[in-house]
């Protein structure tokens, strides 16, 4: 009988626990050069969530692109997981996408090419949920399998959001629990329980198509999804960004099933040092927390994790009513607040 196959002994590290450490990504991505293209509204001077290019009075083109190397298993599931995510970028922007086209690289002399076809087809799944056509792409025979997603999506100008614009008083939602770090190290060292790949599985292929109708509150004044750098990294883009300081509640911050046992195990990522080494000074505790525990779970890298949002007082009921009309009851208290800028970017209590 045949084995088989397991995706994720393919790569050495899976889902946005792929990227380059921040503090490296900063030096590659640093550049003297300024633009000569008064119509890009977003480039990668913040680190937001995907391109704006407008095109005219009123509208805008968005453009993304996501990839990674398996962190599931399945490859069916693969393909859901990465295209969600590479969708995902664009309704972080409070867009709608539009098309997308693939991005694979695949070891043809390591693995059947049905694999392939079973990647692709659920990339496909996931783009007909989102309303979009799989149009196409490209492919590169490579050392290790790699898909992804290229996304072209629009917005009106006055819904775009971005992950700075966050200002004093903001309230602090999230939209979905933090841990498939934690979890997808679990399955690739075969120690998830079978019951929690369930739970990782939706996790990951959910889109954060609520962000579309989130743009179109003005009250909603910055907005992100949480990746591969974490809670911790994304909130601190947002708060440098937008000149704050951000008051993180962690006993608020919703967890994963699963996650205290993970925890226990030590089932942590590499990315999750990386991450801490290039956050950690700019990070307070306060007395009362779990610092151990918080140091594990803050950076914990996601892979198409949940929105972060910043909420303006007047906008918080609007906002909860939103999240209660789809499903998202338990996810109404915010998890922290935008602060004056203080000495540290970042305070958790």
């Amino acid at each position: 009988m045949t084995e088989p196959i397991k995706l994720t002994q393919y790569s050495k590290g899976g889902g946005c626990g792929c990227k380059i450490a921040p503090a490296v990504l900063e030096q590659i991505v640093r550049t003297n050069s300024t633009s000569l293209f008064p119509s890009l509204l977003v480039g990668n001077e913040t680190a937001d969530d995907a391109a704006v290019y407008q095109i005219n009075d009123s509208e805008a083109i968005i453009s993304t692109t996501d990839f990674f190397l398996p962190i599931v298993d399945d490859a069916f599931d693969f393909g859901r997981v990465a295209a969600a995510n590479a969708i995902s970028d664009v309704y972080a922007m409070g867009g709608t996408p539009m098309i997308a086209i693939a991005i694979l690289g695949f070891p043809v002399d390591k693995l059947p090419v049905e694999v392939a076809q079973q990647i692709l087809e659920g990339g496909r799944s996931i783009c007909k949920e989102a309303g979009i056509p799989l149009a196409g792409g490209h492919t590169i025979d490579s050392a290790d399998p790699i898909f992804g997603l290229a996304v072209t999506g629009r917005a009106t100008l006055n819904h775009l959001k971005r992950n700075i614009g966050a200002e004093e008083g903001d309230a602090l939602y999230l939209t979905k629990p933090i841990g498939t770090g934690l979890l997808s190290t679990a399955l690739k060292r075969g120690v998830l329980q079978e019951g929690h790949y369930e739970v990782l599985i939706k996790q990951l292929t959910s889109i954060n198509k609520l962000g579309e109708q989130l743009g179109q509150i003005k009250g909603v004044k910055s907005m992100t999804d949480v990746t591969g750098f974490g809670l911790l990294g994304h909130a601190i883009e947002m708060a440098e960004g937008s000149g704050v300081s951000i008051s993180l509640n962690y006993t608020a911050i919703p967890k994963m099933e699963g996650v205290d046992e993970y925890l226990k195990q030590r089932t942590i990522p590499d990315a999750t040092y990386r991450n801490w080494n290039s956050y950690n000074s700019k990070t307070q505790f306060g007395k009362g927390v779990n610092v151990m525990e918080a140091f594990t779970v803050l950076p914990d890298p996601q892979t198409n994790g949940g929105l972060l949002l910043a909420v303006a007082p007047e906008s918080r009921a609007e906002v909860e009513a939103l999240f209660t009309a789809n499903g998202l009851g338990d996810f109404l208290e915010p998890i922290g607040s935008c602060v004056e800028r203080g000495e540290k970017v970042i305070y958790v209590g």
